[in-house]
């Protein structure tokens, strides 16, 4: 896809929680399942500063959703808006700053806390609290228009009909929100932007690392289409897929905008609600019969979608789905005509549906079964999609999805949801604190590779996958106590790496590291026995070293009897040797280390097999 052609354009924003107590209490920023207390709450939308209401507070209000809220140890009552906000963590400042530095930001003098108000409920308080920290910063020729300190939201629990759960051990949690300029021109280069950021925040060493600690929001837009932000990225593997995704999304809208020039907005408003629930009185469809117990079949006709409904360009975008995500906000869900007959509905009952809506050939239409308000409700959602149909792409929020896809959230939110923060007192930013912390500022990741490689004589790759993996530290700090640099990083890279495919707990694996490299160092045994007693250890966290040498028969055998050994498996194989001369080596060598391993180091067994070898070759 020829993304410049199409006048690709993409913004990121990161959000990346900080290893520090929360933003505005002295709660620990640690999630657990150990609740203490719940409350519920019903939120609603407030006027910002200008007393204008934001369209997606609104939208979200029209929900008419309840909220349950579990308290815990890491939450007080301040997360319950209960107990107005403290100072801002000073900690959580200075990391901001860091990052502000690091990339070059212009930082302003005073911090002021705003109120973003937001409620689906992922808030006690009906708002975020968020503070611009720096702007103007760059990465890769990419502008970073703003860097933001906030506090992260409640964690969703479930979601049952119209009643929420969140637990309130994340909300709090300081947020740096590093937002770049819609100059990314590519998927990759999306991908590659939001590496290099995660490496320069890591690189502070005060944040945390794991699922759902770092976030990755997405703006894109392509010409004729419009901006749209997507949601929750969790992997960076996951940008490109979502991004391609997205425009194949809006070529799709794009192009069923063109195919209804001449459709007027009004020319679908007018459109009545019908209940056709007597056409299928003998339906042979399951869900419908079931429906129609308690319940009525409604419908509408689309004048000018025949055809539009199921997919015109790209059938995985299809308006069908978009229809089907509004209505499903609704609680509710459609059937529409370009996919009928299906279902179990037969073609003479689309042919009676459309006689009663009144549809000609070019005509579609939309059916909702079930509750009749909740049917109607959703009708109205899918004709006020398909207004915007007549537009193209409108600007919207999307969630991320796991499949690569997104689906519909809320309207894009306006300036109307910011209004002033007056709990929480302005920081000023002095000359000092700044200059304390340019002169503790960490090493970049580009120069750390540099100097690893280097220091460490390992090669460019290896040092630059311990940045990227976030191992260097532990690399560093193994190094300097038993050396063996190759085999450290080994361990981190390709060891660590398999036994996490084969379902072992890495975090225990890399407890016991110092254990195993503790007693190579003690030449209790070889180097090649390393993985073994890794995987020994990891899988029986309670035993120790001296049970796993003797599990996994490893322990250092004296030179004396390594040739030995070799000596008898030259003796036996003395003809394959007469034979092959040379090339008997490798298949030799194979059956010495299978006796040898984790007893005899492998430089020391190739040597003594070459001598003995030699002593029958000649």
């Amino acid at each position: 896809m020829d993304y410049k052609a199409l006048g690709f354009k993409a913004g990121l924003e990161i959000h990346q929680q900080l290893a520090t107590s929360k933003l505005f209490c002295k709660c620990p920023s640690e999630l657990t399942e150990n609740y203490n207390g719940k409350f519920e709450r019903i939120l609603r939308p407030t006027q910002s500063e200008l007393g204008e209401l934001d369209k997606a507070a609104l939208e979200e209000a029209r929900r008419k959703k309840r909220f349950v809220y579990y308290a815990s140890p890491s939450s007080c009552l301040v997360e319950a808006d209960e107990e107005p906000p403290h100072e801002a963590n000073e900690e959580a400042v200075d990391v901001a700053l860091t990052v502000a530095l690091l990339l070059k930001a212009d930082i302003i003098d005073e911090i002021h806390f705003m109120r973003k108000i937001v409620i689906d409920g992922s808030n006690t308080t009906g708002f975020q609290r968020t503070a611009l920290i720096a702007l103007n910063g760059e990465i890769d020729g990419i502008k970073i228009e703003t860097i933001c300190l906030e506090e992260d939201a409640a964690r969703k629990l479930r979601e049952e009909g119209k009643k929420v759960e969140y637990a309130l051990d994340r909300l709090g949690i300081p947020l740096i929100e590093i937002a770049t300029s819609p100059d990314i021109s590519s998927p990759q280069e999306a991908r590659k932007i939001a590496e290099k950021i995660g490496l320069i925040l890591r690189a502070t060493k005060k944040v945390k690392r794991g699922i759902g600690t770092i976030r990755q929001d997405l703006n894109v837009s392509i010409r004729e289409g419009n901006r749209v932000e997507i949601k929750g990225v969790q992997e960076l593997n996951d940008i490109p897929k979502i991004l391609e995704n997205e425009v194949k999304r809006q070529l799709e809208l794009i192009e069923i905008a063109k195919k209804l020039k001449g459709v007027r907005a009004d020319d679908i408003k007018k459109q009545e609600i019908k209940d056709v629930s007597m056409i299928f009185e003998k339906t042979q469809c399951k869900f419908i019969k079931k429906a129609l117990k308690s319940g009525k079949v409604l419908a509408i006709k689309l004048p000018n979608f025949a055809g539009l409904i199921g997919g015109v360009k790209y059938k995985e975008h299809r308006l069908g789905k978009e229809f089907a995500m509004h209505a499903k906000i609704e609680g509710g869900g459609i059937i529409h005509s370009d996919e009928l007959p299906a279902y179990g509905i037969s073609e003479n009952e689309v042919k009676e549906v459309k006689k009663i809506l009144g549809c000609n050939e070019k005509d579609a239409f939309v059916i909702s079964v079930g509750n009749e308000n909740t049917a109607k409700n959703c009708l109205e959602a899918v004709k006020r999609r398909a207004m915007q149909a007549l537009e193209g792409v409108p600007k919207e929020v999307r969630r991320a999805l796991p499949d690569g896809f997104t689906e519909y959230m809320r309207p894009m939110p306006t300036a109307a949801r910011m209004y002033p923060e007056t709990d929480i007192p302005p920081i000023r930013i002095t000359k000092e604190r700044l200059a304390r912390i340019r002169k503790n500022l960490p090493e970049m990741p580009e120069k750390r590779i540099n100097r690893m490689s280097k220091e460490y004589k390992i090669s460019y790759e290896e040092a630059k996958q311990l940045v990227y993996r976030g191992r260097d530290d532990v690399f560093e700090e193994l190094v300097k106590k038993y050396g063996y640099e190759r085999i450290v990083a080994r361990i981190l890279l390709n060891v660590m790496a398999e036994m996490e495919k084969e379902g072992y707990d890495i975090d225990i694996a890399l407890k016991r590291v110092n254990e195993v490299l503790e007693g190579l160092n003690k030449k209790l045994f070889a180097k090649e026995a390393v993985d073994d007693l890794l995987r020994y250890l990891t899988k029986n966290p309670k035993a120790g070293l001296d049970e796993a040498i003797k599990k996994c028969k490893a322990g250092f055998m004296e030179e004396k009897e390594i040739r030995r050994i070799i000596k008898g498996i030259v003796e036996e194989k003395e003809q394959l040797i007469k034979e092959k001369k040379e090339r008997a080596f490798s298949p030799l060598m194979g059956i010495a280390m299978k006796e040898l391993r984790g007893k005899a180091d492998g430089a020391l067994v190739s040597k003594i097999l070459k001598e003995e070898m030699e002593k029958v070759l000649n």
